[in-house]
C-alpha cells in the first residue's frame, strides 16, 4: 500500500486536467474534507495548481478569496460570512482556509492560490435576491462607462430582499415574485448590464485590470442566473423542479469554465454535481433529474476535465452497513486497503445494481459511475464526527 490514496492519481487520468473534480457522496464529513485538503496540498506544492473551488456560494466565496490572498478579515468572521450550506462550520474547511492563507503569505500575486465558491447563491429551499450581484455590477460599470446608459431603477425594482428569499416559494409557485413585472424588468436590466461588460471589455480591462473585470463577469453571471432561476420557480409547468436544478448546475458550470480559463483548479463538490452523466436524486417522493455541472463542463473541456468520484463502505453511526457484493461499493469493499484509488475503466459493471442507503445523507454510486468517472476514491469507513 502507498502512504496516500493520491500517490498515483495523475497517472490514472487520461490527461493532465485543467479542472480536477473530486466528488463526495455526502456533505460535511471531516474524514472526506481531510482527504480533500491532502489533495489540495499535493496539487499546489507539486503540480502547480493555483485555485481551489468548492460547492459554496460564489458571492460569499469572494470574502474567503480576499482573506487567503491578502489577509483581509479575521479568520472566524471569514468562516462565518464566506460560506453557504453551513460549510463554514466544518473544521476541515477552516483548516483549508488557514493553510491557503499561510501558503500565500509573502508570495507574489501571480503565485498565490485563489479560493472560489462556484455554487449559486441559493440553498435547497430558496434563492437569494439578485441585489448584491446587480448593484455590484452596476457600481463597477458606473466607475468606467457613461452612466447615461445604465439603468437607474434597480432599488425600486428589487424591493425588499425578503420577497425573493421566501422558503415556501419552492413548494408554491404563486409565492414567488420571479415573474412579476418588476422581476421581468430586472431581467432586461441585468442582460443590458452584462452586455456592457462585453461591449466595453478592452477599455474596462485597461482601466481597472483583468481581475476586476473577471469579478464583474461573476456578478453578471450571478445576477442573470438568479433572475432566470426565480422566473422558473414562479412557473407551474410540469418538470419545474428539474428545470430549477438544471439552471443551478448551469450556473455552476459557467463559474467552473471561468475558473478553468484562469488556470489549473481543484474542484470539490457532491458527486451528483460533478459526474458526466445525467444526475438523479429523490426529494421525498419526487424524482428529480438534470444535467450536472460536470456534464456541462466535460462537454466543453473534454480531457481537460477529470472527475474522481468518492464512494464509502460503512457509515455505522448513520446506519449504513457493509455494502452488498453486487454493488459498486461492494466490489470496492472486497479490495484490500482502507483508502485507495482505482481507475473506473478497470472495474466491470456487469451484473452490478445500485446500492440502497438507509440514510438519506449518503448517495451511493451507480454502475454508470464506473464508466463516467476517471477514477474512484474508496474510503472503507466514515467514523462519527468529533
Amino acid at each position: 500500500m502507498t502512504n496516500s490514496p493520491y500517490d498515483d492519481l495523475l497517472r490514472l487520468l487520461p490527461a493532465r486536467p485543467r479542472l480536477l473534480a473530486l466528488g463526495e457522496p455526502t456533505h460535511g464529513d471531516e474524514t472526506l474534507l481531510g482527504l480533500r485538503n491532502e489533495l489540495v496540498r499535493r496539487l499546489v506544492e507539486q503540480e502547480g495548481y493555483r485555485c481551489v473551488a468548492i460547492e459554496s456560494d460564489c458571492m460569499k466565496g469572494l470574502v474567503v478569496d480576499d482573506h487567503v490572498t491578502s489577509g483581509a478579515g479575521d479568520l472566524s468572521a471569514v468562516m462565518e460570512s464566506g460560506f453557504s450550506h453551513g460549510a463554514g462550520a466544518a473544521a476541515g474547511n477552516r483548516e483549508l482556509v488557514r493553510w491557503l492563507r499561510a501558503y500565500n503569505r509573502g508570495r507574489p500575486p501571480a503565485d498565490r492560490v485563489r479560493f472560489a465558491g462556484f455554487d449559486a447563491p441559493m440553498e435547497m429551499t430558496h434563492a437569494a435576491s439578485p441585489r448584491q450581484a446587480l448593484t455590484a455590477l452596476h457600481a463597477y460599470l458606473a466607475a468606467h462607462v457613461d452612466t447615461g446608459v445604465l439603468p437607474e431603477t434597480l432599488d425600486r425594482l428589487l424591493g425588499p430582499d425578503e420577497r425573493w428569499a421566501d422558503d415556501q416559494a419552492i413548494f408554491d409557485p404563486s409565492r414567488s415574485i420571479g415573474r412579476s413585472d418588476a422581476a421581468n424588468e430586472l431581467r432586461l436590466a441585468a442582460d443590458d448590464l452584462a452586455c456592457l461588460l462585453d461591449v466595453h471589455a478592452p477599455g474596462l480591462v485597461a482601466a481597472g485590470g483583468r481581475d476586476a473585470w473577471e469579478r464583474a463577469r461573476l456578478y453578471a453571471r450571478t445576477a442573470t442566473g438568479l433572475l432566470r432561476y426565480h422566473a422558473q420557480m414562479a412557473g407551474a409547468a410540469p418538470g419545474r423542479v428539474n428545470a430549477m436544478m438544471g439552471l443551478r448546475d448551469a450556473m455552476m458550470a459557467a463559474n467552473l469554465l471561468a475558473l478553468a480559463d484562469r488556470g489549473p483548479t481543484l474542484v470539490h463538490a457532491h458527486n451528483r454535481h460533478l459526474q458526466r452523466q445525467r444526475s438523479t436524486v429523490m426529494l421525498g417522493e419526487l424524482r428529480v433529474d438534470w444535467w450536472s455541472a460536470g456534464a456541462q463542463v466535460a462537454r466543453r473541456l473534454g480531457e481537460a476535465y477529470a472527475f474522481v468520484a468518492t464512494a464509502v463502505g460503512t457509515i455505522r453511526h448513520e446506519g449504513v452497513g457493509a455494502p452488498p457484493p453486487d454493488t459498486v461499493e461492494g466490489v470496492l469493499h472486497a479490495m484490500p486497503g482502507d483508502r485507495f484509488l482505482v481507475a473506473g475503466r478497470e472495474l466491470d459493471a456487469t451484473g452490478l445494481v445500485p446500492r440502497d442507503s438507509p440514510w438519506f445523507g449518503y448517495l451511493p454510486l451507480t454502475p454508470a459511475d464506473l464508466t463516467g468517472s476517471d477514477a474512484l476514491l474508496y474510503v472503507r469507513d466514515l467514523p462519527p464526527g468529533l
